[in-house]
This record gives C-alpha cells, sequence and structure tokens, in this order.
C-alpha cells in the first residue's frame, strides 16, 4: 500500500526500503537520485544512470529533496553506515 507525498512521482511504501521516499513504480530511492546528483552528474544526465526513470521524475524527486533536505540526508546518512566497506 504506497502512502502519498504530496508530489506526483514520490511515494512511500511500508514494503519497499520501509517506507523512504521512492519514485513511483519503480524501486529507486529519492536518495539514489540525489546521491547521484551530488557526484556531480548534472539532473538532466541521471537518467544515462537510471534509464528507466524519466527527466519529470528525477526533477521531482530533486524538488522532494528541496523540501525534505533533512529526511533525505539522514537516508543517505544510514545507507552509508550500512553499506559494505571497500577495499
Amino acid at each position: 500500500m504506497s502512502i502519498e507525498t504530496g508530489y506526483r512521482h514520490i511515494i512511500r511504501d511500508p514494503e519497499i526500503l520501509g517506507g523512504e521516499p521512492i519514485v513511483r513504480g519503480t524501486r529507486v530511492p529519492v536518495r539514489a537520485i540525489v546521491e547521484t546528483w551530488r557526484m556531480g552528474v548534472g539532473a538532466e544526465e541521471i537518467t544515462a544512470h537510471f534509464p528507466h526513470l524519466t527527466q519529470a521524475q528525477v526533477f521531482e524527486a530533486l524538488a522532494y529533496f528541496s523540501d525534505h533536505q533533512d529526511e533525505i540526508l539522514e537516508h543517505v546518512a544510514r545507507n552509508a553506515q550500512s553499506a559494505p566497506a571497500s577495499d
């Protein structure tokens, strides 16, 4: 059961990533789009990394981030802590 966020392309689903905001119809978290953007990839180029997303979905994920920075940065930090260490 998805939960609306007030953004057309962004939802929460308690069964996907523990309810972290995702792009509707995918399992792509807003966090992943934001992390890609923060690495210097332009918003228009992010669909090259996520070819199943539209420009509208990418821009709306970034708009969601702009309005909910603390929440998304918390997800980024939590994900970084749970990622395996690289050699």
